[in-house]
């Protein structure tokens, strides 16, 4: 059954019927043709993966979509919907990963490898056995594979991990006092660079803006646009500027509580809100349009206030 409607390939609207299929709980989402199945959120469905048959989760019904946002690749059809024996064999495969992932690490040791095993991972029927680990280097693990597949005899895949996907698998908890945003939500990594914790005035101290995996703080990136559209409303460093105390240099920003240290000409330093310096006066943020469900600011992508993780308390981070 073919998902894309009949338009011309490649014509401007072209769309393709797709069910957002996830296999585990904050992984990406993968697109696949519902092969005329009547699905819902929440249902089991068996699909065939780069690693073989898996069973996922529906997690977006079937709806229309543009073709141009799937890459332009065909969508594998929807094999079934999973019976009750599949996803009991699933649940058999799953109970027996851990003592998996005890049985390679033995073997492991016996080899001598230097790598650290994070999780053992089971295809739905069993017939592939992916072993993640992170190691400083990389690893020639050929001989281990063996050794494997004739302890278990199932296909073995061995996949070295970074930290990022170290911490996700494992979970933790973040300075915020929160579950790590990479294992209760995040789906995917974004780039995050240092010059966002310049941009919002951040200690650039590794211990302060790194998270449990060593990486920087991935929340660094939620406000990044926001610091950056906010900034260009405010006057600069080392800007003249006139206050109801008189004229000054600016030498301090202060985005979350807009204002602004200004040196006056006697030397002393004030704290002024960006409102009372002559000629940035902020303009009111416009209404939210009806049915939106967002605030109405320009900058405001996330829908409902509070929809947004927000990057930890600046006290903690100073």
């Amino acid at each position: 059954m073919s998902s894309t409607t009949p338009t011309p390939e490649g014509a401007v609207g072209a769309t393709a019927h797709v069910v957002g299929v996830r296999f585990r709980p904050t992984s990406r989402i993968h697109y696949y043709d519902p092969a005329g199945f009547d699905l819902k959120p929440g249902q089991w469905v068996i699909v065939e993966t780069a690693k073989g048959v898996e069973c996922g989760r529906v997690v977006i019904a079937p709806r229309q979509v543009e073709a141009a946002e799937l890459g332009g690749e065909p969508l594998k059809p929807v094999k079934r919907v999973a019976t009750e024996d599949d996803l009991r064999q699933m649940l058999d495969f799953k109970t027996r990963e851990k003592a998996a992932l005890r049985r390679c690490a033995e073997r492991v040791e016996s080899h001598g490898l230097p790598m650290k095993l994070v999780e053992a991972e089971y295809t739905f029927d069993g017939a592939r056995l992916t072993f993640y680990f992170a190691a400083e280097e990389r690893v020639d693990f050929r001989a281990l594979v063996r050794d494997l597949a004739a302890q278990f005899h199932t296909r073995i895949e061995l996949r070295q991990i970074g930290a990022r996907d170290h911490a996700k698998l494992l979970g933790g908890v973040g300075r915020c006092g929160k579950t790590l945003c990479c294992s209760s939500w995040l789906t995917e990594f974004n780039v995050v660079s240092i010059k966002m914790a310049k941009e919002q005035g951040l200690p650039l101290n590794a211990n302060k803006i790194s998270g449990l995996c060593g990486r920087l703080l991935c929340c660094l990136a939620y406000e990044n646009d926001d610091y950056i559209a906010a900034k260009a409303e405010m006057p600069d460093y080392n800007e003249i500027v006139s206050t109801p105390s008189g004229p000054g240099r600016v030498v301090g920003i202060n985005v979350p509580r807009e204002s602004v240290e200004v040196m006056l000409q006697s030397g002393a330093v004030i704290t002024v809100p960006v409102r009372e310096i002559e000629g940035y006066q902020r303009q009111p943020d416009p209404p939210a349009r009806p049915g939106s469900g967002g605030c109405g600011k320009p900058n405001c992508r996330h829908g409902q206030h509070g929809a947004r993780p927000t990057t930890p308390d600046r006290s903690e981070l100073n």
